[in-house]
Parts: C-alpha cells; structure tokens; sequence
C-alpha cells in the first residue's frame, strides 16, 4: 500500500480539518462509507462476500489458528496468549479494510489531509478495535471460551509509548475522528522504542526516578513494516563549491523505514492509518571493524540510528542532547 495521489490540505502539525467535507462521488452522491460498504471486501477477496457473519465460535476458531500458526501453541496459556490471539486475528480484519479503504481513494483521488504530530498517544488497540469493529460480543465470548476474560486479555497489552500528553491523545482524536467521519486522511509520526520513561519510586529512598518505557519488547501486532517503503535521510556535513554549483557532502546518512498502523473508525468500514518512521543504518554491521578488534565501531552506525527514534522527548540539557532532538 503507497500514499494515495492526492491533494494535500496542509502541513504542519495538524492539517486544517474544517476544510475537508465528507468525500461524495460525482455521480449519484454516494458517501465513501455507502461506497466502501459495498466494495470493500470484492475488492479484497471476493469469496468474503458469501462469508458468514463473525460468531463467538468462528472468532475463537480464529484465535486459536493464529496462536497455532503465528505462535506455535495450541493454546492460551496465559493472558498474554490470548491476547495475541486475538490481536492477530483482528488485525486480518483492519488490513483487509485499510486496502480496500486506500484502493478506493486512489482511484477517486481527494483532497488528503496530512497530520504531522511529534506524539500520537494512541493508548491501547485491543478493546478499541472490537469496539470500533462492533466485535465487543463475539470476542468476549471467544475469549470466555477459553478461560478468559476481556478485561484481563486487555490488560496484557502495552500502551504505545507514541505520547506523552494533550499533544498526542489530540493528535490520536484527530485520526479516529477523521476514520469515522470517512474524511481521507493519514498521521506521520515517529515511532519510538522507548517513548517517554515510566516513573517509579524508589522505596528505600523514597524519590521518583526515570526508567525506559521498553514497550516493543514483545513485538507489536497492530503494525505491518513496510520494507519496500524507505528514505535515505542525511545529517550535517559540509557544503562545497563545484563547477559553480553548491553540493552538500552529509556527513552521517540513515535510513527511515515505514510502519503502518491501521485506524478503524467507528462502525464504518473505512479504515485510516498512521505510518510511524522507524531510523535504520544504512549499513547493519562492519564486519571489518569486528575483525580487527574495534567491537565498539563495528555496531556503531546501528546505535547511532537507533538512538534518534529511541526517546520521545531526549534531555536537552547536553549538545548531544540538543543536537539529537533537532
């Protein structure tokens, strides 16, 4: 899935929404949801338009396949099975809708709107995609099924540490609003590993300290990375005069890979998304250092890339600092 061709509303940290109405067809006046209701699942897989509607027991059956298959256990073990399970399955359902959503708005080419945000506090997928799906019943009892309750499947999940505050969870209403209200549009963020920090206190001493919000240790099943969808991104250097002509020589390049994050909006089949950039080295690992005993250089370009998508907000109290939020 590319970007639509579209017209852009605006750039800067949130486009202006009021001026995208509810897209309509020329003819007949079709809104996108009529249109997508009727198209979206032919467009994808035409034997889903003879399926059977989903059923507690289908969406368990579900479940179970992907712990199979995905996971290698033929069952939930734990609250976090579960929720795997179940995170797995819906996402089938929200990249089917993503695909037939965006084939419908390239081929219709609105104006787009483009919400560029440093935080997107989306908070947690589970319950807010079955809700948004109309799912909430048949997943509880799927998840009842096995021994489980929705709430403690829910809990196992980890928030998206994309945010910190009002910036963000604006930025994350914006996207579902615009899902549900069928307006053509997309988030772009960053997508850190270790988000902001979490706070603990120190029972000995009794003073709040800082430690990494590690919230991508277990993976995250909302998100498809798009390999084939890269930019070579170069930092510093130095500009030299050459036959007449300024060319820059960057002195550090990385690359910035794509992952997708679909955003169902509510009881609609249109489905929106957040494509979060992710900074890779554009070389994995210098095996020439490694040999020749300098261990430290040889993962450098990869500790470097990784430090500028690491942390929401770094410390600016050091150059370093200063220079990595720029």
């Amino acid at each position: 899935m590319q970007i639509p061709a579209a017209k852009t509303l605006g750039l800067n940290r949130g486009a202006n929404l009021n001026r995208a109405a509810p897209l309509r067809l020329p003819a007949g006046g079709r809104s996108l949801r009529s249109v997508c209701q009727a198209m979206a699942k032919p467009s994808i897989n035409a034997a889903a338009t003879t399926a059977a509607p989903p059923t507690a027991a289908s969406e368990a059956d579900l479940i179970l396949k992907k712990l199979r298959y995905d996971f290698g256990k033929l069952k939930a073990d734990t609250p976090r099975d579960a929720y795997n399970g179940a995170a797995f399955a819906l996402r089938e359902r929200l990249i089917d809708q993503m695909e037939a959503t965006h084939e419908y708005w390239r081929k219709v080419d609105p104006k787009f709107t483009y919400y560029l945000s440093a935080e997107f506090l989306m908070g947690r997928s589970l319950m807010n995609t079955v809700l948004n799906l109309g799912l909430q019943g048949e997943y509880a009892k799927a998840l009842n099924q096995m021994g489980y309750k929705m709430e403690e499947v829910a809990e196992a999940e980890r928030d998206a540490a994309l945010g910190n505050g009002g910036l963000g969870r604006l930025a994350a209403c914006f996207l579902d609003s615009m899902a549900t209200l069928d307006l053509p549009g997309w988030g772009y963020g960053i997508r850190y590993k270790y988000g902001m920090f979490k706070q603990l206190v120190d029972r000995t001493t009794g003073y709040q300290n800082e430690v990494p919000d590690v919230w991508l240790t277990d993976g995250n099943p909302w998100e498809v990375k798009r390999n084939d969808v890269r930019f070579k991104v170069s930092f510093g250097g130095k500009v030299d005069k050459k036959d007449g002509k300024s060319v820059w020589t960057p002195a550090e390049e990385v690359w910035a890979v794509a992952y997708d994050n679909p955003v169902p909006g509510f009881r609609t089949p249109t489905c929106a998304n957040l494509r979060l950039w992710d900074a890779q080295p554009l070389e994995e690992f210098d095996l020439g250092a490694f040999n020749a005993g300098e261990y430290d250089k040889a993962m450098l370009a990869r500790e470097r890339a990784d430090a500028i998508s690491a942390v929401l907000y770094p410390n600016d109290a050091t150059p370093e600092g200063k220079e990595l939020r720029l």
